[in-house]
């Protein structure tokens, strides 16, 4: 079996190695405008060795961002912005990637740091956040947001569309649907969210309809030589987990007929009320399962072993296809050359870094 440092190809792209950069929420951009924080940030994950970054979620439309601070694409100034950015990963040798989606009724949030919780309605920064039923998440979140209308369903959708023909042209080469953890997509697919009674709501093919409907109306856009993937939630950790799992499977299975060509197999966080089972490695069974019966490449991206002999071994025993990992890169942002060296790969600078780093490392001990 391959290992961690051996090439992957999916479609007309190919990564250096199996690791990947999650998306990371910096909730550092303006108006939706990226600046000079992410071009540093993205230029040095890329650098660090990693095969694949994949930038932070972009809001489709400014009702789509979780808090002020996320990054959009709902302008050509934005996308001039991103261009450059994805142009940076590329000259750090890693393929950009970006996450693509709409934070339904989370939207209107301060940044964590500032609270985490739902900005009241009139205060500066804030917005009315929509999702498919006027049901709030709770807690922290605790708005109502407004039902949408048959119109605004249309209306999200063509904004995502124009959000991926500009990542499209700004040069991005993987694409990720954010269709997970309590946003937009995920609270159409949950009957926790969705208490629809039209032809979006009710049964699970009714559920699933905005996704998919959302996904082919992308696969119209999307080059096809270019890797057009979805993070989906399976699970929530709460109700009948099992029913949830067999109708993500269910709307795999039709996405893949669509032109799906990756999962990331991920956790619903659509209720405060989820028991979550965290620790090492915790989702790997699921996710095996997952791509077992659907028969898509994947990954999962919750508390992967960032040990670089455990890691190895996820990839050699096939348990997913990407090492995909968050936290770890914040920490060390050049990990794959830590990881390349305890694992004796032939020359690990050269193997990870660029050379300004690899010549002098090369014979550091």
């Amino acid at each position: 079996m391959a290992g961690l440092f051996d090439p992957y190809s999916l479609k007309g792209v190919t990564l250096r190695n199996r690791v990947v950069v999650s998306p990371m929420c910096q909730y550092m951009a303006k108006d939706g405008l990226a600046n000079d924080w992410h071009k540093v940030h993205y230029a040095s994950l890329a650098r660090g060795g990693a095969g694949l970054v994949i930038v932070e979620a972009t809001a489709v439309s400014p009702e789509g961002r979780i808090t002020w601070g996320d990054m959009g694409l709902w302008n050509d100034a934005q996308a001039e912005m991103l261009r450059e950015i994805a142009a940076a990963i590329k000259t750090g040798g890693a393929v950009p990637g970006i996450q693509i989606g709409h934070a339904g009724r989370k939207a209107s949030a301060n940044r964590p740091w500032e609270g985490d919780d739902h900005l009241a309605e009139g205060q500066p920064n804030s917005w009315t956040t929509i999702a498919p039923s006027p049901i709030a998440f709770g807690k922290n979140l605790p708005r109502v947001p407004r039902e949408m209308t048959l119109e605004d369903i249309r209306r999200v959708q063509a904004d995502t569309v124009r959000a991926v023909e500009r990542a499209r042209d700004a040069g991005f080469e993987w694409l990720q649907m954010h269709f997970a953890h309590g946003y937009l997509a995920q609270n159409f697919f949950s009957p926790v969210s969705n208490q629809r009674t039209d032809t979006y709501g009710g049964s699970a093919v009714n559920r699933a309809r905005y996704l998919l409907e959302t996904l082919m109306a992308v696969r119209m856009v999307w080059p096809e030589e270019r890797p057009l993937t979805v993070r989906l939630s399976v699970v929530e950790f709460y109700g009948d987990d099992e029913a949830m799992m067999n109708e993500a499977v269910a709307l795999l299975r039709q996405m893949k007929k669509a032109g799906l060509d990756f999962v990331d197999v991920s956790i619903g966080f659509n209720t405060p009320e989820a028991q979550i089972p965290w620790g090492e490695n915790f989702m790997i069974e699921t996710a095996q399962k997952v791509l077992k019966q659907t028969g898509l490449p994947g990954t999962t991206s919750w508390y992967l072993s960032s040990q670089p002999q455990k890691a190895d071994a996820l990839i050699r025993g096939g348990k997913i296809d990407l090492l995909t990992l968050g936290r770890p890169f914040l920490v060390n942002p050049h990990w794959p050359y830590r990881a390349a060296r305890e694992l004796k790969i032939k020359n690990p600078s050269w193997a990870t870094l660029p050379a300004p780093y690899a010549h002098w490392l090369a014979d550091y001990r």
